[in-house]
């Protein structure tokens, strides 16, 4: 065999065998693609919901928490019934964030300005912080303060019907924010104003509980 001849065999050799594609058939059962229509599939069930009187059970439910929530609000977390008298100073002053302009656009308080808004606005009536669940700090609030001096503010219980009784308009520190900006944690408490700075004080008066709140 010529030299020719064995380059062609080699060559023959190391080619690539060509591939062939086979039609192997169905391997199995096969199903047709469905794309499910989301809101159809909610709207039957809010309309099996709402025949079944589900609906309306759960806006009733929640018409009742929510009334549970207006007529006794959760209570202040961490704040107590007052054990030892005690008292400090808060500083309202604050450091402005950005300048303040006024409707034409002439700036009134400078970036940076530290401001008391003491300087600006008179307060003048006190912040008498109680619990509510406490008929001796109640006695105490109505009958030591009254509505032209003292704004009476619940970190406990439930002032509307407290207002009924007391014929007193009363607050709530929603999620105690007025308790925990003052530092309070315990009651009764007086914020009340002292030249440029407020007095807070923590008081002890008779409880009808001895307890904490």
């Amino acid at each position: 065999m010529t030299q020719a001849a064995r380059l062609v065999l080699i060559l023959a050799a190391c080619s690539p065998i060509p591939a062939s594609a086979k039609d192997y058939g169905q391997q199995g059962a096969t199903f047709p693609v469905i794309e499910v229509d989301l809101l159809r599939v909610i709207e039957a069930r809010l309309r099996s919901a709402q025949a079944s009187g589900r609906i309306a059970a759960m806006q009733q439910d929640m018409q009742r928490k929510a009334d549970m929530r207006v007529r006794r609000p959760v209570p202040v977390g961490g704040v107590t019934i007052v054990r030892q008298r005690r008292s400090w100073t808060f500083d309202p002053t604050i450091t402005v964030q950005q300048d303040i302009n006024d409707g034409r656009g002439r700036r009134i308080i400078a970036k940076g300005t530290r401001v008391n808004p003491l300087d600006m606005v008179q307060m003048r009536a006190s912040l008498v912080f109680i619990d509510g669940d406490d008929p001796a700090q109640v006695r105490w609030a109505v009958g030591s303060t009254s509505a032209l001096n003292a704004k009476v503010i619940l970190v406990k219980g439930a002032p509307l019907a407290l207002m009924d009784s007391t014929q007193r308009r009363l607050f709530f520190d929603q999620g105690g924010k007025l308790t925990g900006k003052f530092g309070i944690t315990h009651v009764p408490a007086i914020v009340e104003p002292a030249g440029r700075v407020l007095k807070v004080t923590e008081l002890p008066v008779p409880s009808s509980r001895g307890e904490g709140a």
